[in-house]
């Protein structure tokens, strides 16, 4: 038997034993396989390997495919000018100090006041960091400000009307943030995708602590800019 025949038969099989639906299957997979499914999808050789597949590519009844999204000339403008800059750092933010008053306000509000962020006597005795900390998301809750994106008088890209957090995709907090340590953020391009009415980009922020090698955060975020 041959091996695409003997891939087939293992497709159908656990298609019927298991009852995979093709998006049950691609949130089972990690990130980077998930970006080269679409791609897999696509090719013949999957269709005669994974026959059970080509019932999930074309849209449901009544169920209209994605139209191809048009930008105006301000949007394809900045579309190039950003697509020449993927990889590149596009911004570096002031230096921001994260005292104890900031602190504790953010564990007043989230409700969290756990000592070794909000009693710096005991946590320089106990707390193996001998200082108090600043929250992991109170550092994450300040990047709007970190990367200037709410401030009128120097917008990062002043052609968009307006500017949406659509999220993260990534996370970490590699070393914490002592009261008292000034914080900022630099800012790298991973990707911009046009999207109706305007583009979604992805960068690679990094909060740098002043004096520290290692950073205090780092994201993957994703926004979406109105143009």
């Amino acid at each position: 038997m041959k091996v695409v025949d003997i891939l087939k038969h293992k497709s159908e099989t656990l298609a019927r034993k298991h009852h995979f639906e093709l998006p049950e299957l691609r949130d089972l997979m990690n990130p980077t396989l998930r970006e080269y499914w679409s791609d897999f999808v696509n090719k013949a050789h999957a269709h005669q390997i994974f026959p059970w597949i080509r019932d999930y590519q074309a849209p449901a009844v009544n169920e209209e495919s994605t139209p191809e999204v048009t930008l105006s000339e301000e949007g394809q403008k900045l579309y190039l000018e950003l697509q020449a800059r993927l990889g590149e750092e596009i911004h570096v933010g002031d230096w921001i100090t994260v005292d104890q008053e900031r602190i504790d306000a953010f564990g007043q509000v989230t409700e969290d006041m756990q000592w070794i962020h909000t009693d710096p006597e005991r946590a320089a005795q106990e707390s193996p960091f001998k200082a108090s900390i600043a929250h992991g998301f109170l550092t994450l809750s300040m990047l709007p400000r970190l990367t200037d994106s709410v401030d009128p008088e120097k917008p990062q890209f002043p052609t968009a009307k307006m500017t949406v957090n659509v999220g993260l995709n990534e996370v970490r907090f590699p070393y914490p943030v002592k009261a008292g340590n000034k914080i900022r953020a630099r800012s790298k391009l991973l990707k911009v995708t046009p999207v109706a009415k305007g583009l979604e980009i992805e960068r690679e922020i990094k909060v740098e602590i002043e004096g520290i090698r290692r950073p205090g955060c780092i994201v993957v975020s994703v926004i979406r800019l109105v143009i």
